[in-house]
């Protein structure tokens, strides 16, 4: 496959030409990249107005993925998560309410997208949470909500995989989504490697209308490289404006190293990626299998993500640590979890390493301790209070104040309060459970 943006900096790169434009540093400095770190230069296209070698790379990267259109972006899955809702609000029917029914584990995008669009986020909360870092959505129960509102929402909004790994049914969510009219948005940032596995399971291929990837988190992309990915069967609209909705929240000065690097991943992912990747998947399952050997309690996941729980008497975090003196990084921790990311560029030695470092476990298994569901009250829209003065406050001191910043314990998770709502007994228990200390609340009118 050919990689236009990529071999259009090579060669501008190699000419030798004075550079009496932007960047600064004039292609020259430390960092050994600076030849390639270009601004929109004559040939270089532009990536809000793409026309050249940037919409050639974007051509390639839609056949890739199966999708109608796939567009860059080089502030990650955020820029993608804020240009998605746009696109659903801005096409829902006339007449109908800015409304978006979503699963309560949403990043901390889409509750400033909420302010920034001014629409009302309509939860679906998990039958039973035993982490914020999860919240399972079943098509029974989007089916009741769905039916619970006096018109069809603008979208319905979920993150699968999510933190922990765990994969939402799509196809079922999709199906019911279909009944109504309403178009499913997915929050992939976790899974653009779903797309090459036999048979894929990236959202697109299930049924959602509008997904986006964060390439950088699961392929070799550079940090903040991600997709926004528009399904055939979608509104011809959300194509013909998905550039629009990404320039309203993106920087007019793109880095052209990130997208080079996206450009580049087309080529890698059209040569031998699907097999590289087979084989990632097994070498994961085979370890997989060694730590519940060894006494580990190994919890269902997307298939290139190991979660573990922890025993009784140990945390996460106390797992992390052991990793960490055994010369390896977690991707996340907290009291209940330890979630490890790999990707084909993981060496089998890499892997020997986490089971060297975990070694046996002889404890017990922890049971999963159901938490509190936060259902704070609605005071004001998430807009009005992310844009009213606000205060830190001790996190005891909290009951009764109404949330200005949400409190997440970790991006994508269930906010424990979200901007707009009165703070509970419930969202004081997860505040103690998730160790936070302080919490951003409107300021007392006293």
């Amino acid at each position: 496959m050919t990689t236009p943006l990529a071999d259009f900096l090579r060669a501008y790169a190699a000419s030798g030409a004075a550079r009496l434009h932007m960047p600064g540093h004039k292609g020259r400095g430390p960092l050994g990249c600076e030849a390639w770190d270009l601004t929109e230069i004559s040939g270089a296209d532009s990536l809000y107005e793409a026309a050249g070698v940037i919409a050639r790379s974007e051509e390639n990267a839609a056949a890739l993925f199966g999708s109608a259109a796939t567009f860059y972006s080089t502030e990650g899955s955020t820029q993608c998560v804020k240009a998605m809702l746009f696109l659903a609000l801005q096409n829902r029917p006339a007449g109908t309410p800015p409304v978006v029914l979503a699963a309560r584990n949403v990043h901390k995008s889409f509750v400033h997208a909420a302010a920034l669009l001014d629409f009302e986020p309509v939860w679906l909360w998990p039958e039973e949470s035993v982490s914020l870092c999860a919240c399972p959505v079943a098509a029974e129960g989007l089916d009741r909500a769905l039916s619970a509102l006096d018109a069809p929402p603008a979208a319905v909004y979920i993150t699968s995989p999510d933190y922990l790994g765990n994969m939402a049914d799509i196809p079922a969510l999709a199906e019911v989504c279909r009944r109504y009219k309403t178009p499913l948005l997915v929050d992939n940032a976790h899974g653009a490697y779903l797309r090459f596995l036999e048979p894929s399971r990236h959202p697109l291929d299930l049924g959602a209308d509008l997904a986006c990837d964060s390439a950088h988190k699961t392929l070799p992309v550079l940090t903040g490289g991600a997709y926004l990915h528009i399904a055939k069967t979608a509104p011809a609209a959300f194509r013909e404006n998905a550039r629009a909705a990404l320039a309203l929240f993106g920087s007019t000065s793109p880095s052209y190293l990130t997208l080079a690097s996206l450009d580049l991943c087309n080529g890698y992912l059209s040569e031998d990626y699907s097999v590289r990747l087979a084989e990632a998947v097994r070498h994961l399952e085979a370890l997989g299998k060694t730590l519940s050997a060894n006494g580990w309690q190994v919890e269902p996941s997307d298939p290139l993500r190991l979660t573990l729980r922890a025993p009784a008497g140990l945390t996460g975090l106390d797992l992390a640590d052991r990793l960490r003196r055994g010369g390896a990084e977690c991707e996340y921790a907290d009291r209940d979890f330890l979630v490890l990311m790999t990707t084909p560029e993981n060496t089998p030695e890499d892997l020997a390493r986490v089971s060297a470092a975990l070694g046996e476990n002889r404890a017990p298994a922890a049971p999963a301790v159901s938490l509190p569901l936060a259902r704070g009250e609605r005071a004001l829209s998430i807009r009005e209070a992310l844009f009213a003065p606000q205060e830190s406050v001790p996190a005891e001191e909290s009951l009764g104040r109404v949330c200005g910043a949400p409190t997440v314990g970790c991006p994508p998770a269930v906010p424990i309060a979200v901007s707009g709502e009165r703070i509970g007994p419930e969202a004081l228990a997860l505040f103690r459970c998730y160790g936070v200390k302080r919490v951003d609340v409107l300021k007392s009118e006293n």
